[in-house]
């Protein structure tokens, strides 16, 4: 049996459109999908072929939670594997981000952010 391949992560969002653009400029992603969703929602589906995130708006304000770390089945980081990590770290830089937790250890290199709806990400690369 051939393993599994993540296809998508569907992840809550206060504004679709300004994450996948920010999504689009930092990863070179594209906007594969986009339309009205479960609950009255909206949704964009954002990256390449054959893998993307769902980024989801519902109806109404979204309450503020604890760190995802501390809540059960939170989603705690989504992450990327890039080909050059410095110039993903100044487009991160350039999009008013702060890179952090840089780290080189087997098998690559990595750093984090935080987007504007605080959700974390894991920028990779394996040289």
């Amino acid at each position: 049996m051939t393993p599994a391949i993540l296809e998508h992560a569907n992840i809550t969002v206060t504004d679709p459109e300004k994450t996948a653009r920010l999504l689009c400029t930092l990863f070179d992603w594209k906007i594969r999908w986009q339309g009205k969703a479960i609950h009255g929602g909206q949704t964009i589906h954002v990256g390449e072929k054959n893998s993307y995130l769902a980024v989801y708006r519902g109806p109404g304000d979204l309450p503020d939670q604890p760190a995802s770390y501390f809540v059960r089945g939170g989603l705690n980081h989504v992450a990327v594997i890039v080909d050059d990590l410095e110039e993903t770290e100044q487009r991160v830089r350039a999009a008013g981000l702060t890179p952090t937790n840089h780290a080189d250890y087997e098998p690559g290199r990595r750093f984090y952010f935080h987007d504007h709806d605080r959700i974390e990400y894991e920028v990779v690369c394996y040289e």
